[in-house]
């Protein structure tokens, strides 16, 4: 790379970090702009089910995995009186779409017992640099993302299992996660204060003053 390019590259992050005083939002901006992801590797990670059978069906769901196939393939599995449990497995964005493919499973095949694992999966990430002249170095880069694990079986589960629903209890886990996440969502949104919108006191109306109660 020439001097005067270099000198340009200079000048540049010097604007850069005018327009972006924080030094997080900096780092953020250049990665961004001179950084392309290439490569996602998950690490190996302990089973968070144990004594699960070596030749278990697993479905692997991705973010752009399609939920026709995926149920497709596993229900056709299920169905056969050979096959008494399978997992779904999802890391990421891909978990939402892993509990509704548990959900379709659980209403197609009654009578299934499941045992749920919610836990941390790290992934580790390679940048590489768009222009390999301007005299950047590869990164690797270490996440913990949301994962779950989820284990359907035609047979009686371990009851004192932690996450274990028994036949019938499609939604029970999930509505309780959807009520505790609202909470926390709402909580954000009133500042922690108990204070609703524009600084009004909660229950008191449309910006109307509490009424005082007659003695």
């Amino acid at each position: 790379m020439s001097g005067e390019d270099r000198v340009k590259l200079g000048y540049d992050a010097f604007i850069v970090k005018f327009r972006f005083p924080s030094a997080q939002n900096y780092r953020k901006f250049l990665v961004m702009e001179n950084y392309q992801k290439t490569k996602i590797t998950e690490l190996p990670c302990q089973q968070p089910i144990a004594n699960l059978p070596k030749d278990i069906i697993e479905m692997k769901v991705k973010e752009g995995s399609k939920i026709r196939n995926l149920m497709g393939y596993a229900i056709g599995k299920m169905e056969s009186a050979s096959t008494r449990e399978i997992l779904f497995t999802g890391t990421g964005k891909a978990v939402s779409k892993a509990i509704t493919c548990v959900e379709i499973m659980k209403r197609r095949l009654k009578g299934l017992h499941q045992i749920t694992k919610l836990f941390y999966k790290q992934v580790e990430e390679l940048w590489e640099p768009i222009v390999s002249e301007a005299g950047l170095d590869s990164l690797t880069v270490k996440r913990n993302l949301p994962a779950i694990y989820v284990l359907l079986s035609k047979d009686v589960l371990h009851t004192n299992e932690p996450g274990y629903q028994a036949p019938g209890s499609f939604d029970a886990l999930w509505i309780h996660s959807l009520k505790e996440e609202a909470l926390t969502q709402r909580k954000k949104r009133q500042g922690g204060d108990g204070m609703g919108k524009g600084g009004k006191h909660p229950g008191s109306g449309r910006g109307e003053r509490p009424k005082k109660s007659r003695s």
